[in-house]
């Protein structure tokens, strides 16, 4: 047994007292039938030579791994990272291990780490969808999810097949509003960085873009709505297509995201078009840098860090009850005007 002592076992420990290995984990998890004496020299014995608990054996026995699988398309956007420490804000505290997967918006990607997810056996997962995911509408790997029970949670994007409870930002409530401020700054010519199609969250959004128009009597421009990526190089195109043609131009613009109205805001000055002066833009995140990008970027706050941190809440709420329904959350954007917009006239 020396020889092995950083791998020393239930078994190994059995043998030496020459009893059931039964008995020796019940001491080792001090349970009450174990006689005092017996299990006070079973737990010396065991931290003498290194006993480790094997965590996957205990999760067997208790139906519960303490681990929390979450899924997000990337890490390289602010918005994801502050999800994050939303989460990890309840589950760490709490003994909980989480193992993050990046899908790179990839399908295939997000299939495989659910399956390696269940076979770890998770006791819940929080993902925010891919965009092939959202595309191909195959959500056959959240039915897996389903049928093993595991708790399934979707942050940030939602689909709209109930799979499972979510927690998100009301998209098209946010895209109004932003639309609206441009509106009442006396923007009319009001161009559209929208996101990738597929995407509930674009299509929201786009969707509250132009009701707001609808409503407010303005036509939109077929060519002010394009669709890019949540990056800044995305929108470096279309910006110029909009702001170098002989023809009407935008004097506002509406982003998906911050981001796209970084790489807006950068054509726009190589330009020498004058913001907020001559072009308004707004955007959709409230990422850390927009306070101090230059001009300060008006935006909407889409509440990231509370996203995670109420669906963490939830998540345990559910594996608490064994009659805890699926819920769906959706929290109230809020605008944060600063530098980027302003009024005409």
């Amino acid at each position: 047994i020396k020889g092995r002592m950083n791998n020393i076992t239930i078994k190994d420990i059995a043998k030496r007292f020459k009893c059931s290995p039964s008995t020796v984990s019940r001491a080792l998890n001090d349970h009450s039938n174990i006689n005092v004496d017996t299990k006070e020299t079973i737990q010396e014995y065991a931290q003498k030579m290194g006993y480790q608990k094997n965590s996957i054996s205990l999760s067997l026995l208790n139906k519960s791994t303490k681990t929390i699988g979450v899924l997000v398309p990337s890490i390289n956007h602010s918005h994801e990272t502050l999800m994050i420490q939303g989460i990890q804000s309840v589950f760490n505290s709490l003994g909980y291990m989480l193992i993050f997967c990046v899908t790179n918006e990839k399908h295939s990607l997000e299939q495989e780490h659910i399956k390696r997810l269940l076979s770890n056996r998770v006791d819940a997962i929080l993902v925010s969808i891919s965009q092939e995911t959202a595309s191909l509408r195959d959500f056959s790997h959240f039915d897996m999810v389903n049928k093993r029970k595991t708790p399934l949670f979707f942050i940030d994007r939602d689909i709209i097949e109930n799979y499972g409870s979510s927690v998100v930002i009301d998209d098209y409530a946010g895209a109004y509003l932003a639309t609206k401020h441009l509106i009442e700054k006396g923007c009319q010519r009001i161009a559209h960085l929208a996101g990738p199609q597929g995407l509930l969250v674009s299509k929201l959004r786009l969707e509250g873009y132009l009701d707001c128009l609808k409503n407010s009597g303005i036509a939109p421009y077929d060519d002010w709505i394009k669709h890019v990526e949540f990056n800044i190089e995305s929108a470096i195109e279309p910006t110029k297509n909009w702001f170098e043609a002989k023809t009407t131009t935008p004097d506002a613009i509406f982003g998906v995201n911050d981001y796209v109205c970084y790489g807006a805001i950068n054509v726009l000055m190589n330009l020498n078009i004058k913001i907020p002066e001559e072009v308004s833009v707004i955007g959709f995140d409230n990422c850390p840098i927009s306070p101090y990008f230059s001009p300060k970027l008006t935006t909407i706050d889409r509440k990231s860090y509370e996203i995670g941190r109420l669906a963490a809440e939830q998540t345990l709420e559910m594996l608490s009850s064994d009659t805890y329904l699926p819920e769906k959350s959706i929290l109230n954007p809020i605008l944060i005007e600063r530098e980027s917009t302003r009024q005409v006239g």
